[in-house]
């Protein structure tokens, strides 16, 4: 074979491997062109909204908090004395960040266990059913944004416990996310993007 059509082939080949969608959005500050640009985010939020009543926005500031619309995103390695590796710090993966135990939990409990975290419909509907159960647990109204993400960060006994009353910058974090909350939803309102 010629070397230039080897040379194509493994373009192509290596090409196919990347994440076709696993980077983020260009925008993270605008609601309206997250979606314009990924239209399969559309469907995902509509569909945990009906299922579980949280609305988009809400969905939009947590994964936003989580992983920055990052299908793949992982949290940082550990390392001793500065160079040796300990491994990543959690197993905590995808849109929603979500731990390998957690994610489990909620495949066990919904029947979905060919959900993956990477998959932007799986993550929302993870996030709609963890907030949902959080209501249902802690009373906390899918509406609170602000302690919604506490319970999501801290879990749901840790949130009971007031684990995050210790932790200033995990405090400053969740009135963050309540606050982008907010801007997505007045920017959603007056989208093109239908939701």
């Amino acid at each position: 074979m010629s070397r230039l059509f080897l040379a194509v082939m493994l373009v192509a080949v290596l090409g196919s491997c990347g994440a076709r969608n696993g980077s983020a959005p260009r925008n993270l500050d605008n609601a309206c062109t997250i979606l314009m640009e990924r239209s399969d985010f559309v469907r995902a939020f509509r569909d945990a909204d009906r299922r579980w009543g949280v609305e988009p926005h809400v969905l939009m500031a947590m994964i936003y908090q989580e992983s920055k619309f990052k299908a793949n995103a992982r949290t940082p390695h550990q390392y001793a004395l500065g160079v040796i590796p300990l491994g990543r710090q959690s197993s905590a993966y995808g849109y929603p960040q979500a731990l390998d135990s957690t994610w489990e939990e909620y495949q066990k409990a919904t029947g979905s266990r060919g959900a993956r975290r990477d998959d932007i419909r799986d993550a929302a509907d993870f996030m709609g059913w963890y907030m949902s159960k959080t209501t249902e647990v802690t009373g906390v109204s899918l509406g609170d944004v602000r302690n919604q993400y506490l319970a999501y960060h801290e879990g749901r006994g840790g949130f009971q416990r007031g684990t995050y009353k210790a932790k200033s910058w995990l405090l400053r974090i969740a009135a963050e996310v309540a606050d982008r909350a907010q801007v997505y939803k007045s920017q959603l309102s007056s989208c093109k993007v239908r939701l």
